[in-house]
């Protein structure tokens, strides 16, 4: 047969009967969008996790008090009571331990904050001047907590994008301005750039100051909830993780590592374990949505069964005036694959259409690659092959005779 004549033919078997096969199309489209959204909302929710993560800072290792277990990786993140960490440990870290770049001593908690008349709940972290260079942090207006600031104890503040904007209003001035921490009077001296939430703290719904501050009082004690420390290159991050632990265990004066009070989390691990997530999470949402094609794929082999059965005649007709096996197997698998490659082309269109609808929200951005797209196509037309095989066989294995009498 013609290619003409094959494409004329298929097209006048699917319009033969558009309901049967707009839905037979429709369980391919679910399919393929699905795949196509899912995987696109996976990688995107992947990107942004390693992207907040580096945004916290580069070459950072984190010591937290209490044993050795998964915790967030920021200034935020909450430690529990454990009360190990002093502010010894952190000068012993910047004095001993080599490749060190700087060391910031921090106290995080969260407090009731208000400021005329207005009130918000977030998080106040005591931090040193290093805070910034660890941290990536930069500031919009004002300044950053300053030494003198710190060795004084000094009742200043620095506040994030949006608790300045919970407080005062939006991009209202406060340099100068007071709020309350704890019924405490704090000065603002300073309001960070933007930077975003992460999936463990929103980084602009934060107040900072001195960390002996927040020691002498909120906190009523020497102790710190984290020690942040940044490595002088990528390299050299598991070397001073390593030197960190030892001189810890013997400051602590702990002989197993086993029974650490503290525990040392490395940027580059957490980066691997949370790629490590949210790939898995990817290839869960994939397969979620490759179920969805799976049941698209037999909704055409059970059409084209039918579309045999119903054809049955003209199956015979055509073999009768010397049609071979080979045309009418074809015929039936090409009808099949056009089918599936529709619902490809309209669900690859839905899925982006999805995604970009995701990326209005603002919640998350989704990244739609051409491989995936790809994929999609090459899947929907292999589910055509496959699931239409069998109709298309057994189109072919009919006896003329037989199919001539089929009434």
């Amino acid at each position: 047969m013609k290619f003409n004549d094959i494409t004329h033919e298929t097209y006048t078997a699917l319009m033969a009967n558009k309901v049967r096969s707009g839905l037979t199309i429709l369980g391919i489209v679910i399919g393929i969008s699905s795949v196509i959204a899912m995987v696109s909302i996976g990688t995107g929710a992947s990107n942004s996790i390693s992207s907040s993560i580096e945004s916290l800072g580069s070459n950072l290792i984190q010591i937290s008090p209490g044993a050795e277990q998964m915790r967030g990786f920021g200034a935020t993140s909450g430690r529990g009571n454990a009360k190990t960490l002093t502010n010894d440990d952190a000068r012993a870290i910047a004095l001993e331990v080599p490749n060190v770049k700087a060391v910031d001593s921090q106290v995080s908690s969260r407090y009731q904050i208000t400021a005329k008349g207005t009130n918000t709940n977030t998080s106040v972290t005591g931090v040193t001047a290093n805070f910034p260079q660890i941290s990536n942090t930069e500031v919009a207006e004002g300044s950053f907590i300053s030494d003198t600031q710190n060795n004084s104890a000094l009742r200043v503040a620095v506040l994030g994008p949006t608790t300045r904007d919970d407080l005062f209003g939006e991009n209202t001035y406060v340099i100068g301005k007071s709020i309350r921490i704890n019924k405490l009077e704090f000065k603002v001296v300073g309001v960070t750039v933007a930077k975003g939430g992460t999936g463990f703290q929103n980084q602009d719904d934060i107040i900072y100051i001195p960390v002996r501050t927040a020691q002498q009082y909120l906190s009523g004690d020497q102790y710190l909830t984290t020690i942040a420390v940044q490595a002088s290159t990528s390299e050299m991050m598991t070397e001073v993780q390593a030197d960190i632990t030892a001189l810890l265990l013997d400051r602590h004066k702990i002989k197993d590592p086993t029974q650490a009070d503290f525990s040392v989390l490395n940027q580059n691990d957490i980066l691997s374990t949370a790629s490590s997530v949210t790939s898995t999470l990817t290839y869960l949402l994939a397969a979620i949505g490759g179920i969805s094609l799976l049941v698209g794929g037999i909704g055409i082999m059970n059409m084209m069964l039918t579309t045999v059965t119903e054809r049955t005649r003209e199956i015979g007709l055509r073999k009768a005036i010397g049609a071979r096996k080979s045309d009418i197997s074809t015929q039936f698998l090409i009808e099949a694959v056009a089918l599936t490659l529709i619902g490809g082309i309209i669900g690859i269109a839905l899925g982006w259409l999805i995604s970009y609808i995701v990326n209005l929200t603002g919640l998350l951005t989704t990244s739609v690659s051409l491989s995936s797209v790809l994929l999609a196509f090459g899947v929907s037309a292999m589910t055509g092959i496959v699931f239409g095989y069998y109709p298309a066989r057994r189109a072919a294995s009919l006896s003329p005779i037989d199919a001539l009498r089929y009434e």
